[in-house]
């Protein structure tokens, strides 16, 4: 699913052709998806900014609040790609 995130996940990108179109972090290939099952299985923001150099707090921040608000659409990425 694409989405145009216009101003309302300015720290968000969803972009076609890139990493599956996934919701991920501008500058970064790093999908939402991948940051919220990390922290959901226990690595704090401190390890996430340590395993992701090119992440900033204000990103985790984007990650979380995007999460919030299309927490069904994230699951789903996440059980995918639990799948793959």
């Amino acid at each position: 699913m694409v989405r145009d995130l216009g101003d309302a996940f300015p720290g968000i990108d969803a972009i076609p052709g890139v990493s599956g179109g996934e919701p991920c972090i501008v500058r970064t290939r790093i999908p939402v998806w991948l940051l919220v099952q990390a922290r959901k299985l226990g690595s704090s923001e401190a390890d996430l900014l340590q395993a992701y150099p090119t992440l900033r707090a204000e990103d985790l921040a984007n990650a979380w609040a995007y999460y919030r608000a299309f927490k069904n659409e994230i699951d789903h990425q996440i059980r995918e790609n639990e799948e793959a």
